[in-house]
C-alpha cells in the first residue's frame, strides 16, 4: 500500500466500523524534520498503521499513544525533540535534530473529523482544504478546485487554533502507448501511488494481462477520450507510442483538455514533427511541454527512462503547484 492520503483513507473507510482509528497528524515542525506539517497516518485498534509521521523511528511510541487517544476520546499531542539528549526521539536516534510536534485524534462513528468527506472528495479527485481543531477532535473538509501551495498552515480563529492543510488527489497519468518499455512507467507509477490510464489503438499493445493496474485503456484517440481526461482530472500525459501519427493524435486531442503537463519521448526534432502531424504549433498549447521527456537521470533502459520521465514529472506537478498560501488563510473562515 502507497502512503498517499487516499490509499490510508480506503484503508479506514473499509475497516471503520470493526476496530478503533486515531488520525495522527504533524501540525508544527521546527528545524529539520523528516515529514512537515500536514503529514498524516491512520492507526487502528489492531496496532495497524497506514502511513509516515517520521522515517519510521518513532512510529512504535506514536502508536503506543494512540490507544490512549482511543480510550479517552481526546486529543493526544506529542513532542519529539531531536536536539533534547533526554527526549524519547534522540534516545530512539532520529536524525534531522529538529523539533515535531504531533496531534493524535480519536476517529468514532459519531465523529469520524470529516474524513468520510474527505474521503469521497478524493474518491472524486477534488481539491480543498482539510481543517483541523489542534486541541481537540474537530475538523472538515471544504472543496476549493484552486488549491495552491503545499505547506499546511496554523490559523487562530478565536479560542482555537486551526489545521489548514491543502489536499490534492495522487496525480494521475495517461500514457500514449502500451509496449514494452510502459510497463516500467506503469510499475513505477504505481508504487508512488499514483494513477495511471493508457490510451492505444493497436490490439497487440496495451493488453490488460500487462497492465492490469490500469485505471482506463482507451482504444480510440477521440472526445471520449478528452471527456475523460476532463472528468477525471488527468494531470499529465506521456507521448510514448513510437508513432508519430498515434502522439499527433494524442496531441491534439490533449490540446483541448485540462492536463497541466505532457512529455514527449524522444529528441526534440520529434516533437516539432508529432506537432505537425497535430496541426499545432508550440504556443496552442495549453499546458507545459517536456521534450526530450524526463530529467536527465543518465542510463539508458526502459527502467530508467521510466523513472526519469516520472521524475521530470513529479517535479514539475510540484513546481505548478507552488503559490503563496493566503489562500489556505481564508479556507478556516
Amino acid at each position: 500500500m502507497s502512503n498517499q492520503l487516499s490509499a490510508m483513507l480506503k484503508a479506514w473507510h473499509k475497516d471503520r466500523a470493526s476496530t478503533e482509528w486515531v488520525l495522527g497528524t504533524v501540525y508544527k515542525t521546527e528545524g529539520s524534520a523528516y515529514r512537515k506539517a500536514g503529514a498524516m497516518m491512520m492507526i487502528n485498534g489492531l496496532g495497524q498503521q497506514f502511513g509516515l509521521l517520521s522515517g519510521g523511528c518513532l512510529e512504535a511510541d506514536i502508536i503506543r499513544n494512540a490507544r490512549r487517544a482511543m480510550v479517552t476520546e481526546k486529543t493526544v499531542k506529542l513532542v519529539y525533540d531531536g536536539n533534547d539528549e533526554d527526549d524519547l526521539s534522540f534516545r530512539l536516534g532520529v536524525g534531522c535534530g529538529g523539533t515535531v510536534y504531533i496531534m493524535l485524534q480519536p476517529v468514532t462513528a459519531q465523529n469520524d473529523l470529516g474524513l468520510a468527506d474527505l474521503y469521497e472528495a478524493l474518491q472524486q479527485r477534488q481539491s480543498g482544504f482539510y481543517i483541523q481543531n489542534i486541541n481537540r477532535p474537530d475538523g472538515h473538509f471544504s472543496e476549493n478546485r484552486n488549491v495552491i501551495g503545499h505547506r499546511a498552515h496554523i490559523n487562530p480563529v478565536g479560542n482555537d487554533d486551526w489545521l489548514i492543510t491543502p489536499i490534492r488527489p495522487e496525480p494521475h497519468i495517461l500514457l500514449v502507448g502500451g509496449g514494452l518499455d510502459a510497463r516500467p512507467v506503469m510499475r513505477i507509477a504505481r508504487e508512488m501511488g499514483w494513477q495511471v490510464s493508457l490510451a492505444d489503438p493497436r490490439p497487440a499493445n496495451a493488453r490488460t494481462e500487462h497492465f492490469s493496474d490500469a485505471r482506463a485503456i482507451f482504444r480510440n484517440l477521440d472526445h471520449d477520450l478528452a471527456d475523460y481526461v476532463n472528468r477525471t482530472r488527468v494531470d499529465a500525459a506521456i507521448l510514448m507510442s513510437h508513432s508519430i501519427s498515434i502522439d499527433g493524435t494524442a496531441l491534439a486531442v490533449l490540446a483541448h483538455s485540462a492536463v497541466r503537463h505532457v512529455s514527449a519521448l524522444g529528441p526534440a526534432h520529434r516533437f516539432d514533427q508529432v506537432l505537425s502531424e497535430a496541426g499545432l504549433c508550440r504556443q496552442d498549447l495549453p499546458f507545459m511541454v517536456q521534450s526530450p521527456a524526463g530529467l536527465p537521470l543518465g542510463g539508458e533502459l526502459p527502467e530508467s527512462i521510466a523513472l526519469s520521465m516520472l521524475a521530470g514529472i513529479h517535479q514539475s506537478l510540484h513546481a505548478l503547484a507552488q503559490a503563496p498560501a493566503a489562500a489556505m488563510v481564508q479556507a478556516a473562515e
